[in-house]
């Protein structure tokens, strides 16, 4: 891969964004490749949790310069055709079977704020600055919307879009944005408890209960959601991992899933 480099460690898929001279600048290449990251990764059943960031001074700035010159000249379906791959990758991330953690520092600008809400955690560093600069350009954070908007709500999401400000990574955790806003020195702990607690759960449960989330928050009718909800518990208890966890509830013993992973974070 040219845009980004992959880490795999003690059950732990590391994904660095690797354009470090241009603050990790989104191009079409870098989409490309996280696309299909992302999909190799969530059917590898090896892999229990996937991180993300960015080397160097940033986690992303937005999108690279050079590429916004190339669409610029592009016609609506030209537009269309691009502008679709951002949005597959973030359906793709959002979907994900296996936990996302994305740990942000420096900067993230535009797009880059889609990368992050997509995932099912947010942690950065306390001095990264946060913008959702597309109005500035006159234009509109489109494909990332429903991911800001799922994370923060429709008036937070109003303040910050339709201003295009610069934000705090303080204020990134209040509005909900981000999980938490930590110094250094403690992101490497923090990610540990935080490993070793997603890691003491069921594999597959925590699959199915990413999924459960994602489609009890969708407009439903009440009627579907129950009928949803019985059939998944039925899933759950039956299956194998079901049984070795209230086995071992039952034994006084650890289920068979759990490990101790020694995976460091550290920024690159």
């Amino acid at each position: 891969m040219k845009t980004l480099e992959l880490n795999i460690k003690s059950s732990v898929a590391e994904i660095i964004l690797n354009r470090p001279d241009i603050r990790n600048a989104m191009n079409d290449l870098m989409i490309r490749e996280l696309n299909v990251v992302f999909s190799q990764l969530s059917a590898n059943s090896e892999i229990r949790a996937i991180i993300i960031h960015g080397r160097g001074k940033a986690f992303c700035a937005g999108a690279d310069l050079n590429w916004m010159k190339t669409t610029a000249a592009f016609n609506k379906e030209q537009t269309f055709e691009d502008s679709s791959r951002l949005a597959v990758l973030l359906q793709k991330i959002y979907q994900c079977s296996k936990p996302t953690i994305a740990v942000v520092h420096g900067s993230v600008m535009g797009g880059a704020n889609g990368i992050a809400a997509a995932c099912d955690f947010a942690v950065a560093e306390e001095n990264t600055v946060f913008a959702f600069s597309e109005i500035k350009l006159g234009i509109i954070p489109a494909m990332i919307s429903p991911y800001i908007i799922k994370r923060i709500g429709e008036f937070p999401s109003r303040e910050l879009m339709l201003s295009g400000r610069k934000f705090t990574a303080w204020e990134a955790e209040k509005f909900g944005l981000i999980n938490k806003s930590i110094s250094s020195d403690k992101i490497s702990e923090y990610i540990s408890f935080l490993l070793n607690d997603i890691f003491s759960a069921g594999p597959n449960a925590v699959s199915a209960c990413k999924n459960l989330i994602s489609k009890v928050s969708e407009e439903k009718k009440m009627e579907e959601i129950i009928d949803f909800t019985i059939e998944e518990i039925a899933k759950s208890r039956s299956s194998p991992e079901g049984q070795e966890g209230m086995n071992a509830f039952l034994e006084k013993r650890k289920p068979n899933w759990i490990i101790l992973t020694d995976y460091i974070f550290s920024f690159c």
